[in-house]
């Protein structure tokens, strides 16, 4: 029978197993020290940190009581059952403990031990056969060698737990790798990405990627899929599994061990089998998803897959930013599939009217002869360069940074009376809603010293205000364009 069928007819169940995974309300933490550093102890912390509402159960064969919570010396000691199990103790010891809450009625657990198959040694194989045995009984596992889950509607967290978000939103990440999960939640928190879900499965004995896109594919919460692949078990299935859900949803993915000094690094880092450049070169053609080369790349491109508009993107405008950042700007977009196209002789006419002289252009790039561009001439030139049927998206480049000497200059006591920050998010808010053409901020900060620290806390208000409205905000032009080219790219498969 077609495995993709089995997902298929089996949805249903599958997500009420899933789902207490991602929802659980009864948590059982083993391997919880009452001082020093464990993780299980600061597993512990940081889902008490960041707010998980559940009840929690450490556990520790000594026993005794952490933030006023009992440790109890044993699963088995627990006054009721749970929903999941989360496993920090020595590798040779964590069957047992799955078996224990398996009895508890755990719909799965996730094994942060490491000391399993990417050991390569027989003990650390024979150990995880013995975890894959013990799944077949009922209890879902993640891992082992695995960070686990990061679940902001739930309160389920990774570390650092405290500090991600609790803003859910529609970005899931699955990922081999603990310390990219923990990364991608992180940047992606600063940058303005919300999420869904975000898995570390680490070893995946038992749950990994394949599954976990079936379930993706139906996740409500989820709109775009991001993955972090060293190798995957089963290379037809999993092919298959990524050209199904990409016809629902996007599928950006890093693929690792693409060298041979990264296959062999998979090799112990995962116990993968990370497979020859040519072979995923053809899975990516094959299945439409997007390889990503980066975790910051892919941070850029999962911000604007879930605040762009999902549609082909070809003309953009560059508003300010100054003549050699419009060049290049035009080099890149070219690069990327992208235009700088110029504007009708009518349309320059208009904005060169309201442009301060000399050195300004209003061909596309459009150069204010400014840093940023003032509130009101913003407002007028977007709503002229929306008239241009060629345009399907704006660039704005604000070059916050050069207002640090003019401060200086006019012996200001504040940025803020020269980076009026609020009327440009509202007029950029405005025009968006009314043009439906959408707005894309450049904000580039390379200042790095010491008297610095008044611009940084611009740029971040700044980031938070555009973000608020709807309007993703990059740090270079090359990323922005990047990211957009890889939303329209996506959309052209959808349509062919």
């Amino acid at each position: 029978m077609d495995k993709t069928l089995i997902y298929e007819c089996n949805v249903t169940e599958r997500f009420k197993q899933l789902n207490r995974i991602f929802s659980p309300e009864k948590i059982a933490i083993v391997g919880v020290s009452q001082e020093g550093f464990s993780f299980g102890r600061a597993i512990l912390l940081s889902h008490l940190s960041i707010g998980y509402e559940g009840k929690l159960y450490p556990v520790n064969k000594r026993g005794g009581t952490i933030e006023g919570i009992t440790i109890y010396k044993s699963i088995e000691e627990i006054p009721e059952n749970i929903d999941f199990g989360i496993i920090a103790i020595p590798a040779p010891e964590v069957p047992a403990a799955v078996e224990s809450c398996l009895k508890k009625g755990a719909a799965g657990v996730e094994i942060l031990s490491s000391g399993f198959r990417e050991t390569g040694t027989e003990e650390g194989i024979l150990l995880e056969e013995e975890l894959k045995k013990i799944s077949k009984k009922g209890i879902r596992i993640l891992g082992p060698n695995c960070f686990g889950i990061y679940c902001p509607r739930s309160g389920q967290t990774l570390l650092p737990g405290p500090e991600l978000s609790r803003e859910p939103g529609g970005v899931a990440f699955l990922s081999q790798s603990g310390g990219h999960s923990v990364d991608f939640a992180l940047i992606g928190k600063w940058r303005g990405v919300r999420f869904s879900k975000v898995v570390s499965f680490g070893n995946g004995c038992d749950l990994r990627e394949t599954e976990m896109l079936y379930y993706l594919k139906y996740d409500p919460e989820t709109k775009v899929i991001c993955m972090y692949i060293e190798g995957v078990q089963d290379g037809p299935e999993f092919l298959e599994a990524v050209k199904t859900v990409t016809k629902e949803k996007p599928v950006l993915i890093i693929k690792g061990g693409l060298s041979d000094s990264g296959n062999r690094a998979a090799a112990s880092h995962t116990a993968s089998l990370a497979g020859k450049r040519q072979i995923w070169e053809a899975v990516f053609k094959q299945s439409k998803a997007i390889q990503i080369d980066s975790i910051p790349q892919m941070v850029d491109a999962a911000l604007a897959f879930t605040m762009l508009p999902l549609k082909e993107y070809r003309g953009c405008t560059i508003i300010g930013g100054g003549g050699a950042l419009g060049i290049a700007a035009a080099d890149a977009a070219e690069e990327y599939g992208l235009t700088i196209p110029p504007l009708s002789n009518e349309l320059q006419a208009s904005i060169m009217k309201i442009l301060p002289k000399p050195g300004s252009s209003a061909t596309n790039p459009i150069d204010v002869a400014n840093p940023f561009v003032p509130p009101k001439i913003l407002k007028e030139i977007l709503l002229y360069a929306s008239n241009d049927e060629n345009i399907d998206v704006h660039l704005l480049v604000f070059l916050i940074y050069h207002y640090m000497a003019q401060k200086k200059v006019m012996g200001a006591t504040s940025l803020h009376s020269f980076i009026p920050i609020e009327e440009l998010a509202e007029v950029c808010k405005e025009v968006v809603e009314n043009i439906g053409k959408p707005v894309i901020l450049v904000m580039p900060n390379y200042r790095q010293e010491k008297d610095a620290m008044e611009l940084e806390e611009i740029v971040r208000k700044a980031r938070e205000l555009f973000l608020k409205y709807g309007i993703p905000v990059y740090d270079d032009v090359r990323n922005a364009l990047k990211a957009v080219s890889l939303v329209s790219r996506y959309a052209y498969y959808n349509r062919s």
